[in-house]
């Protein structure tokens, strides 16, 4: 009897050790999240998302993000410049800046960040430090005016990058600013830089050995050289990047024969290779790209670049045009002169009509005319004024 009791003796004592385990867990679910930031709203989820979007009152990014804040969405804002460690405390005072960089990461799990519509027109080296794990920024539709060569030096996961409308204000300087600022995101697959006026591909960006797609449609681009699309080869397997180059004004010269060339080649790197128009010369405005000949682009005096004011046009387009407009003419002349010869007899006998009128015409001014000349039909004198009429038989 005492050997039966002793199991029911000792269960308690397997059980207790369970009860402190269970309030910790218990005590872990019911942790408090961390709270919204002021002026943001916060969605759960299996990754936490924040926006926040207050017009000009947010003039820094919130202090106050939750670490565990996976989404940050700031749009409307007026935050002008992006000191070092924005989003580490960097814009608070120098003091707090410096601790957050000796902290080290403050915001672990960001992978995206949306900065739209804010204003911002500087942004200073070591701006984005404290989020390692950031693989989306995009900075579109931002009037930038200097970018830090060193601003993106703490991306190292950075895949797609959005800078579309945001570089036209800066001039040649941002744009070897940027060119520096690309060197370090080696693992960038997305760059964007549509609506920018970009005269020329940074060359940076064609460099970016992982490039999946750069957009660079809506800029001023007149064509790419041969440097810029060997630039965009790859080699050791990798795969080249598509490129966007739709409503850019092409110039449709001898220089644009190697962008030709290599569009006909790889037209599936180039999905908009269809909406690619020229803009120059005049002859060839708003003419297919890809319908030009190639052995026909030639340039004005000798000038190799193709940008002389002209192009001699002699394709078979143009050839054709000339011919029919030939065949017309002869067409219209062959259908006068089929009408002249159906109408031939009314011809003669309007041309016999007017020779009669004419004839008669003329009779009548030479017959008064001879009734003019006539002396004995001349009218008599008058007699002068205040002489007196005598009759014969007066005798005087």
């Amino acid at each position: 009897m005492a050997a039966a009791m002793a199991p029911r003796a000792a269960q308690p004592e397997q059980r207790g050790p369970l009860l402190p385990g269970l309030l910790l867990v218990a005590a872990a679910l019911s942790r408090p999240a961390a709270p919204c930031p002021f002026q943001c709203y916060c969605f759960g989820g299996p990754k936490l998302l924040l926006r926040c979007a207050s017009g000009a009152e947010l003039r820094q990014p919130p202090r106050d993000v939750p670490p565990d804040a996976r989404n940050l969405t700031i749009v409307g804002a007026n935050l002008t410049v992006l000191r070092a460690a924005a989003f580490a405390g960097g814009d608070a005072d120098p003091g707090e800046a410096a601790a957050a960089a000796a902290g080290g990461v403050r915001l672990p799990l960001l992978s995206a960040l949306r900065l739209t519509h804010n204003n911002i027109e500087v942004v200073e080296d070591g701006a984005f430090d404290g989020l390692p794990s950031l693989t989306a920024l995009d900075l579109s539709h931002n009037p930038l005016r200097a970018l830090g060569g060193g601003a993106f030096r703490g991306l190292p996961a950075l895949r797609s990058l959005q800078l579309n409308h945001a570089l036209a204000r800066g001039g040649p300087t941002l744009l070897a600013a940027l060119d520096t600022a690309l060197a370090p995101l080696d693992e960038l697959r997305l760059l964007g830089l549509a609506g920018n006026a970009l005269s020329r591909l940074p060359p940076a960006a064609l460099r970016r050995p992982r490039l999946e797609q750069l957009d660079a449609r809506l800029n001023a681009l007149a064509g790419l050289g041969p440097d810029e699309l060997r630039a965009l080869e790859r080699d050791g397997g990798l795969p080249a990047p598509r490129l966007l180059l739709a409503d850019n004004p092409l110039r449709c010269g001898c220089a644009a024969r190697p962008l030709l060339a290599w569009l006909r080649n790889a037209t599936e790197r180039v999905p908009d290779a269809r909406r690619l128009r020229c803009a120059s010369p005049r002859a060839l405005q708003d003419r297919p790209f890809l319908d030009l000949d190639e052995a026909r682009l030639r340039c004005a005096h000798g000038d190799a670049e193709g940008r002389g004011d002209e192009v001699e046009l002699a394709g078979p387009e143009l050839e054709a045009s000339y011919v029919f407009f030939g065949l017309v003419l002869a067409l219209i002349g062959l259908i006068f002169l089929m009408v002249l010869y159906l109408n031939r007899r009314g011809i003669q006998r309007w041309m016999r009509n007017l020779r009669e009128a004419c004839r008669d015409q003329m009779e009548g001014y030479h017959y008064r005319y001879e009734q003019d000349a006539d002396p004995r039909r001349a009218p008599a004198p008058a007699a002068p004024a205040g002489s007196r009429a005598t009759s014969p038989g007066s005798g005087l």
